[in-house]
């Protein structure tokens, strides 16, 4: 196994254990009508699936920090990424005052298509100062940056990230209709920010084929929902 990224992520190869692969997951829930019961359910079966985390909105972060002994993650700006930069940063910073470890938030993608990466960088460097330690993964909206035909802004968006002092860049929200992580983002990501921050595939992967295949393309953490589907699925031979 290769040496680890920044933030906990860690380059495997194709033929990874289950317990390799849960390792990597962001276990998750973040559909609007999620309940309280719903987010201690899911930290026990994190707990069980041995996964790295679970990610659940601000409001459910009180809810799963008291639920067990898991890390969690919250997101910010989540999911259109529209709110100002000094609301998304107090969204985070009470998140991570209630428990969470880990922010995933959300750029001003309208900024970036309009070539404003200045703006971008500048919304995630309030969100890194307003969250302290915390790992904070950048949510770029990959197949919408694609879709409007230039790489270029994917790989310009990625290094104000890491310039912004981010941890990680990750491909997708999972509510935009545009899509979810594919393999070419995830390689353009990666080729970005090289080994100094993660990548973290999320959106679509409902296989364990899918997971491995984004693994290859050099994400280093996974976004998932239906988890316990992908590691059953798992080839371990």
């Amino acid at each position: 196994m290769q040496s680890g990224r920044r933030g906990g992520g860690v380059l495997v190869p194709r033929h990874v254990t289950r317990s390799q692969l849960a390792a990597m997951v962001d276990h998750t829930l973040l559909k609007p009508e999620a309940t309280p019961a719903e987010v201690v359910a899911l930290v026990a079966e994190a707990a069980e699936l041995g996964v790295f985390s679970v990610c659940v909105s601000p409001s459910m972060v009180p809810v799963a920090a008291a639920a067990g002994e898991m890390r969690v993650a919250a997101v910010a700006g989540f999911p259109s990424g529209k709110h100002l930069p000094e609301i998304k940063s107090q969204e985070a910073a009470a998140a991570v005052a209630a428990g969470a470890s880990e922010i995933d938030m959300v750029i001003d993608v309208g900024a970036a298509l309009a070539g404003d990466v200045a703006a971008v960088r500048a919304d995630i460097a309030a969100v890194r100062a307003a969250t302290g330690g915390a790992v904070l993964k950048v949510i770029v909206e990959s197949a919408v940056l694609l879709g409007h035909g230039d790489e270029h802004t994917l790989t310009a968006v990625c290094r104000a990230a890491e310039d912004a002092g981010a941890d990680f860049v990750k491909t997708s929200t999972g509510f935009h209709p545009a899509g979810g992580a594919t393999v070419r983002a995830v390689e353009l990501m990666s080729a970005a920010v090289g080994r100094r921050l993660g990548v973290k595939a999320s959106g679509g992967i409902r296989t364990a084929a899918d997971a491995i295949i984004m693994l290859d393309a050099g994400a280093t953490r996974l976004g998932l929902s239906g988890t316990r589907a992908v590691l059953d699925g798992l080839d371990v031979s």
